[in-house]
């Protein structure tokens, strides 16, 4: 099926509400997994909110709890009891491309892929990581087309059809079909 993509004049927050529509309409044509990146869980809960009348998996990642500072945790606690509620799973792990290469700079190789990832956009960037993430932490299948959704800083800007994976295999890992990104 040939879709359309939508491009957004620049990235951001006020790109979500599209994006959200985006992935209802992907349900509705028998998309069955659908991975959603959330800080504080709000865009998790809109995505939960979207999809509860369909038989799918959602999984929403966050950040790892301490990444902001020690012990904190991002993801609130009333969108995590939400999105529970509606039957979506939540993921709290380290970011791939981040993690130990801190420690060694913009010449790890992992900091060169995201890098690389980034040039088509931060949330191009993170619909790569959370896919295998969600692949890693036994969320999703590999071998699936699954629906992901991250954006810059907060909210959604970004939509992409993925062939998931697990970080083991990153190679494997395939985009199928963008959505939805800003060209900005």
């Amino acid at each position: 099926m040939k879709r359309q993509v939508d491009y957004f004049e620049k990235p951001g927050p006020e790109n979500t509400s599209r994006c959200i529509e985006i992935i209802a309409e992907l349900a509705h044509e028998g998309v069955k997994d659908f991975i959603v990146a959330s800080t504080t869980g709000a865009t998790g809960v809109l995505a939960a909110e979207a999809l509860k009348e369909a038989d799918i998996n959602l999984v929403v990642v966050g950040h790892s709890v301490g990444l902001k500072g020690a012990s904190e945790d991002e993801f609130l606690p009333e969108n995590q009891e939400k999105i529970n509620e509606l039957g979506g799973r939540i993921f709290k792990g380290t970011i791939l491309t981040s993690g130990l290469a801190a420690f060694y700079g913009d010449t790890h190789p992992s900091r060169i892929i995201a890098n690389t990832l980034r040039r088509l956009g931060q949330g191009m960037k993170v619909v790569c990581e959370i896919v295998m993430e969600a692949c890693d932490a036994g969320l999703v299948g590999e071998d699936r087309e699954v629906a992901a959704v991250a954006g810059t800083g907060r909210g959604a800007d970004a939509v992409v059809l993925i062939h998931s994976t697990s970080s083991k295999r990153f190679l494997e890992l395939k985009v199928l079909e963008i959505l939805a990104m800003p060209r900005g």
